[in-house]
């Protein structure tokens, strides 16, 4: 029987990812990561891009993952579960092995599945495998020095996108990969957030279980990039939510379901306004940036809620 998703029984589960790993203090990666092997009862096996998580979980000689766990190149992690994926079952039709049920997770950062490895998510999607990729979005290379990726969002100070007398801040709105995954007509596709827990949990719970390729987009703060306090990290995670910058909803079987629907739709900007990376935008000459960005939220948000089948046109 699945242990049940409340905080009591979750407790009495051993942690999959030790203490004492070195990623940020306020980093969000490590509690989605937890989160996410914690729904899981059945055994787990894990590559991991390059990326924060991959390099600050692994410092030679140490680990903190206590699954079994490789490490992919930036551009190869969905390949490289597909490949496990396909030999263990190959293992199992031959006897070789017994059907333990194994789970195979793949998690990249955005830099690794909105931009570099792209190529090979897709096509293992495409394939067929049966695996679940999750990207814990932190919306730009942090790893590397905080460029800009395909996942950050318009007006966004980074070090490849520098707010000054040249340029605002990113001047390209953000990628909608989830909306592209769904795409793919793959079994099970969600976007999720660390702050909703139970909702993240049930979506990995019907990921694994889904029989065929699964993706989860998390959205996953990380201080020393948005420039925020390293206290603040869920607070500006739900208010991200709560603006419907992030929605959270799942795509399963084809049909598009809203997980969360905020009481009050907040504006944007009380988004905007704890980080540091768009303080720029709150000059007088850059305001219209904001208006943009609060524009593309409602377009949206509300073609999320036309095929959600909350409303009746687009």
């Amino acid at each position: 029987m699945a242990t049940k998703l409340i905080p009591k029984e979750l407790a009495k589960k051993p942690d999959r990812l030790s203490p004492g790993h070195r990623l940020c203090a306020g980093c969000a990666a490590p509690i989605v990561v937890r989160q996410i092997l914690a729904a899981i009862d059945d055994p787990v096996v894990v590559a991991n891009a390059t990326g924060c998580l991959e390099v600050a979980t692994t410092v030679y000689p140490y680990t903190a993952w206590r699954v079994p766990w490789v490490h992919s190149a930036f551009e190869n992690a969905a390949s490289t579960i597909a490949g496990i994926e396909s030999a263990y079952r190959s293992m199992v039709r031959r006897g070789k092995i017994p059907d333990r049920n194994v789970k195979f997770l793949a998690f990249g950062g955005d830099g690794g599945t909105y931009d570099i490895g792209f190529q090979a998510l897709s096509g293992a999607l495409e394939r067929g495998h049966q695996f679940v990729y999750i990207c814990y979005n932190n919306e730009a290379y942090m790893n590397t020095g905080i460029q800009r990726s395909g996942a950050t969002p318009l007006g966004a100070h980074t070090t490849t996108s520098p707010a000054g007398s040249v340029i605002p801040g990113k001047q390209q709105m953000r990628k909608d990969l989830t909306a592209i995954i769904a795409a793919h007509d793959i079994p099970y596709v969600a976007q999720a957030a660390p702050t909703q827990w139970k909702d993240l949990m049930e979506k990995v719970r019907k990921a694994v279980n889904c029989g065929g390729p699964a993706f989860i987009n998390v959205l996953s703060s990380c201080n020393r990039g948005w420039r925020h306090e390293t206290y603040e990290t869920l607070e500006i995670t739900q208010l991200a939510v709560d603006t419907c910058y992030w929605p959270l909803y799942e795509v399963e079987n084809g049909v598009w379901r809203l997980t969360y629907k905020p009481k009050e739709k907040l504006p944007v900007e009380e988004w905007l306004r704890r980080q540091g990376r768009f303080r720029h935008l709150f000059r007088p000459e850059n305001r219209h940036l904001i208006d943009e960005l609060q524009a593309e939220v409602d377009r949206r948000w509300e073609r999320l809620l036309f095929l959600c089948g909350e409303t009746f046109s687009a």
